[in-house]
């Protein structure tokens, strides 16, 4: 009988134990929509963007520089997805958007919000040295088959302003800490602008795990992930990266995802894919 008790109160504390469940998340800058990009403009590559993020199914992805007219495109191409996201030039629909998709699915949406990478971080504005307005948005997921729940944090970085840079990693790792008090597994992921030596990504780097560095071997594709549409060029500079919260991952796989499409890459940007258990 003992025996019995034992046995069944092993097996009540492994099934209420957390579930590890691989996920996919990727990382993915569009390129605005400028009609002056002649052969490379949106309406001329978008079903091939649309392609790659089917292709691969990410189960949550976040995008960068796209306009309202590119994020509710994709949102209405990508029928298994929906996002969080406002434009950055009013809080609203005007201005790029860190948009962040997810599968709806697999997933709910417990809270999302997006704030200025600036001094005022709650209204619109131009933070430190940038020269233009920068913004970060996050949403707190919650898996339907497991209720396990994790933080998506999107952002892009200033491409000019040294000072806005550094202070917009301090910035979003505090607000990491501030909006998760639970502990909650986090994933930081974006256009950072910046290459892995620079100070700005050291610091991320020292208060968060830099995805690659967790894949070691299971490492895939190009070094670098910004194109500039240089299609037939080596890509060497990585300034586009998926971050995870210390101690919160595995990364079975990291991939830089270099297909082409005729000869020419969806965006001036490579996505960055992961493979995680949170």
């Amino acid at each position: 009988m003992k025996n019995y008790i034992y046995c069944l109160l092993a097996i009540t504390l492994f099934s209420c134990s957390p579930i590890e469940q691989a996920q996919t998340f990727m990382t993915y800058n569009l390129r605005y929509n400028n009609p002056n990009d002649g052969e490379n403009r949106w309406d001329a590559r978008k079903e091939n963007v649309a392609d790659l993020i089917q292709n691969y199914q990410p189960d949550v992805f976040g995008t960068q520089e796209g306009l309202n007219d590119q994020v509710t495109w994709l949102n209405s191409t990508l029928t298994d997805y929906s996002y969080v996201g406002i434009g950055r030039d009013d809080g609203k629909q005007k201005g790029e958007y860190c948009a962040i998709y997810y599968k709806t699915a697999k997933y709910n949406v417990i809270k999302q919000a997006t704030f200025w990478l600036s001094e005022t971080p709650k209204e619109v504005s131009v933070g430190w040295d940038a020269v233009l307005e920068r913004i970060c948005t996050y949403l707190l997921l919650e898996n339907k088959e497991t209720n396990q729940r994790f933080y998506v944090f999107n952002a892009h970085f200033d491409h000019i302003g040294n000072m806005a840079r550094l202070n917009s990693s301090k910035l979003i790792y505090s607000k990491i800490t501030e909006h998760n008090p639970e502990n909650y597994p986090c994933v930081l992921m974006g256009d950072l602008n910046l290459l892995p030596e620079t100070d700005p990504i050291q610091y991320l780097s020292k208060q968060l795990d830099d995805s690659k560095s967790l894949a070691v071997e299971n490492i895939s594709g190009p070094k670098g992930t910004f194109n500039a549409f240089k299609h037939d060029e080596v890509v060497t500079d990585r300034i586009d990266y998926i971050f995870i919260s210390k101690g919160d991952g595995k990364v079975n796989q990291y991939r830089v995802i270099d297909d082409q499409v005729e000869g020419r890459y969806p965006s001036d940007h490579l996505p960055v894919l992961v493979n995680v258990e949170l």
